[in-house]
């Protein structure tokens, strides 16, 4: 009996595992293929614009959960440090406590880069601007705000750099925990 067809949703996160893993330009298609247990005519089924059109599937869905797991929230009701608290368990449970990589960061190396640079850059964008108002509703000066909040997403990064590099969550988990204090205080 055949195995069952995945949707594109379930071959899109299983595809972001493996840019996570791998990066844009080590992810080989058959590294591809054995992340989502598809051929790579199966692949190419999903995504005719082969490996570049697989990454954009995944940007895709990567901003939209950026969309809704942070960038709602932050606007959203309750006060400033209710709404942060909400998007630093999301950033938890999306990077898994410190054990996942960023896909973000993995795109803004080697080819990768120009290829989505745009997107990227929109990205990192929209992070800031959404860590700068929560700060700016909290009374930080607008100048200030950008400052803290492009801290925020730099130490968002680093830490999440940080932990891959020493297995071991426990600077992620810190950067999280002492988030409020450096973004809203």
């Amino acid at each position: 009996m055949p195995a069952p067809l995945l949707s594109r949703d379930a071959v899109i996160e299983r595809l972001l595992g493996a840019f996570r893993r791998y990066g844009y330009d080590a992810a080989s298609l058959g590294q591809l293929s054995q992340a989502t247990g598809l051929g790579k005519s199966s692949l190419y089924h999903y995504f005719p614009g082969g490996k570049e059109e697989m990454a954009r599937a995944v940007l895709d869905s990567v901003d939209a959960w950026v969309h809704e797991a942070i960038l709602a929230p932050l606007q959203g009701a309750g006060t400033p440090e209710r709404r942060l608290a909400k998007v630093a368990s999301a950033l938890d449970g999306f990077y898994g406590g410190g054990a996942e990589a960023c896909l973000l960061g993995n795109l803004v190396v080697g080819d990768a880069q120009s290829l989505f640079q745009d997107r990227l850059g929109a990205s990192f964008r929209s992070l800031i601007d959404g860590f700068a108002r929560l700060a700016r509703e909290k009374g930080v000066s607008a100048r200030e705000a950008q400052r803290r909040a492009e801290d925020a997403v730099l130490r968002i990064q680093g830490a999440l750099i940080l932990s891959r590099g020493l297995d071991d969550p426990e600077p992620f988990r810190r950067m999280l925990s002492t988030l409020p204090q450096q973004l809203l205080a």
